[in-house]
C-alpha cells in the first residue's frame, strides 16, 4: 500500500498511513468521538514514541507501559488508556490471525476475497463493528485501489461515488469540510 493519503493534515502522520496498512487500522479504530484528523495522528504519536511503528512490538509490549506512552501529552486520544487497550488488541489479533501482515484481510485466501468476505474480515477486528468496518472497505476502495469484487455493495452507501460521509471521501481541505457538513447535518436531523 503506497498510495498517499491526507487523513490527517500532517505530512508524517499521512506518509505512515499511506505505507503501513497497520497504522491505518489504528487510526480508523481511533476514530471515534475525537476529530478525523486528530484520530489519524494517532499511529505517528505512537511511532514517535516507541521509536517507529511495528505491530510486534506493540502487540508484545507490556500493556501499562504502552498504555503511558499513549496517555502520555499529546494523548493518542481523549479516552487515551482504553484506546491505547484497544490498539494492542488490535495488534494482538493481527499478529495472532494475520503474522502481523494487515493487507492479508483482504488479499490472501482462494479465492481472494471479494467485497462481503473482507467486509467480514474487518468486523472481526477487535474494536471494529459493522459501521467502522464498512467506512474502511470503502477507504480501500476508494483511497488505497484495494477493491475486491462487490467492495461498493459491501461498504454500503459509503462506498457510493462522491459521496461525503466518511473518512474514506477526504482527501483534501474542501472534502474534509463536506464530510463535516455532512455528519452535522446528520446529527441535526438525529435530534428531530
Amino acid at each position: 500500500m503506497t498510495r498517499e493519503v491526507h487523513l490527517s493534515g500532517d505530512a508524517e502522520a499521512d506518509k505512515l498511513l499511506s505505507e503501513d496498512p497497520v497504522a491505518l487500522l489504528v487510526g480508523m479504530l481511533l476514530d471515534q468521538q475525537i476529530s478525523m484528523e486528530v484520530a489519524f495522528l494517532g499511529p505517528r504519536k505512537i511511532a514517535d514514541r516507541m521509536g517507529g511503528f511495528d505491530v510486534r512490538r506493540i502487540a508484545e509490549a507490556d500493556t501499562e507501559a504502552f498504555v503511558e506512552k499513549c496517555v502520555t501529552p499529546p494523548a493518542i486520544h481523549r479516552y487515551g488508556g482504553s484506546m491505547a487497550r484497544r490498539v494492542q488488541a488490535l495488534c494482538q489479533f493481527l499478529m495472532e490471525h494475520y503474522d502481523g501482515n494487515a493487507e492479508a484481510i483482504w488479499t490472501e485466501g482462494r479465492p481472494k476475497p471479494d467485497g462481503p468476505e473482507v467486509l467480514k474480515r474487518l468486523k472481526a477486528l477487535p474494536g471494529y463493528g459493522e459501521q467502522k468496518a464498512k467506512i474502511f472497505l470503502a477507504l480501500l476502495g476508494k483511497q488505497y485501489g484495494v477493491q475486491p469484487k462487490g467492495w461498493r455493495e459491501a461498504a454500503g452507501a459509503y462506498g457510493d461515488r462522491g459521496s461525503r460521509r466518511s473518512i474514506a471521501d477526504v482527501v483534501n481541505a474542501k472534502t474534509l469540510a463536506e464530510v463535516r457538513a455532512f455528519k452535522k447535518e446528520q446529527k441535526a436531523a438525529a435530534k428531530k
